[in-house]
């Protein structure tokens, strides 16, 4: 676990709680009647209803945990008094494919509010990472599978 803090915006924040009080109130005790009805069926060596649900709590406990671990170092983000001459967590940024010639926007967006249909990318991302503190024309180079992208910001802008 890492002790780096992680911004976050108050409707991230709520949503990823909403999932952990999930996690943790339904489907952890869906699990638990699950193992019992399990143990049941009689002998655990050869039982592998029991196997599958102790396999799911395990899982199941492990995502609680990540999300305890982010929630505990999140702080969370005003965006009403974000910075537009850089780019940082919140900002709406425009980027040119250097490359492709293309533009594309991209919201700079904490745990639980990542969407990658809507462009909304983690910043802990690569290009997330890539585009940080950086100024409308500054270019930026992300290392993909199939090589580099180069992007130029073009605007930025809060969502």
């Amino acid at each position: 676990m890492s002790t780096d803090r992680i911004p976050m915006s108050k409707e991230g924040y709520e949503k990823l709680k909403a999932q952990l009080d999930k996690m943790k109130n339904e489907d952890m005790s869906r699990i638990a009647e699950q193992i019992a009805q399990a143990r049941g069926y009689g002998d655990l060596s050869e039982n592998a209803e029991f196997d599958a649900a102790v396999e799911a709590q395990g899982m199941l406990q492990a995502r609680i945990n990540d999300l305890q671990d982010k929630l505990s170092r999140a702080f969370i983000v005003d965006k009403t008094n974000m910075p537009t001459d850089r780019v940082v967590f919140g900002s709406k940024v425009r980027v040119l494919d250097v490359d492709m010639g293309d533009e594309e926007d991209f919201v700079l967006v904490g745990p639980g509010e990542e969407d990658y249909d809507r462009n909304r990318i983690l910043l802990t991302s690569p290009i997330g990472q890539a585009l940080v503190n950086k100024r409308v024309g500054d270019e930026v180079e992300v290392p993909i599978p199939k090589g580099t992208l180069k992007l130029k910001v073009v605007e930025i802008g809060v969502e």
